[in-house]
């Protein structure tokens, strides 16, 4: 393999390394914003074990529902990620392999940063809806709370 072949390799493969840092930035957030979800779940379920009024109830218990739909959205799209970043090793695999094994799978490469461009790309649109429930989730709680902080004697 000539040095210009080898160049041409390695310059290929820094895409799919692009790609892996956003990705693992990404899967980071996801992470993060997973055990946002997960520690407000558990201080919704104390405070639901605590209460005894029962319009408060159902609210504390439609918040939990909520949070328990953040989570599938999270879990979901942090797979995605975790696919993503597979698919984008791959295509530096495959870009490495190509060169030194010759040129058996020559789609391959692309067929995989495709595959790694839309599971990123759907992940990035399950964090989106998952966030806007968030936002739902703050308002719908300060609205509660402002409510009930006006309807007391």
């Amino acid at each position: 393999m000539s040095a210009l072949s080898q160049y041409a390799v390695l310059t290929a493969m820094l895409a799919p390394a692009f790609f892996l840092t956003a990705t693992a930035a990404l899967l980071t957030t996801a992470n993060a914003r997973l055990s946002r979800v997960i520690d407000r779940v558990r201080s919704l379920l104390r405070e639901l074990e605590e209460c005894s009024v029962e319009p408060h109830r159902e609210k504390l218990e439609s918040l939990i529902g909520l949070q328990r739909r953040r989570i599938r959205l999270i879990l979901r799209a942090s797979q995605l990620l975790y696919v993503a970043i597979s698919c984008f090793v791959g295509t530096s695999l495959s870009l490495a392999g190509d060169a030194f094994l010759g040129n058996r799978l020559p789609h391959l490469p692309t067929l995989l940063a495709v595959l790694g461009v839309l599971s990123m790309f759907t992940s990035s649109l399950l964090l989106a809806r998952e966030a806007a429930l968030a936002v739902g989730a703050v308002n719908d709680e300060m609205d509660d709370a402002h409510g009930r902080v006006n309807r007391a004697p």
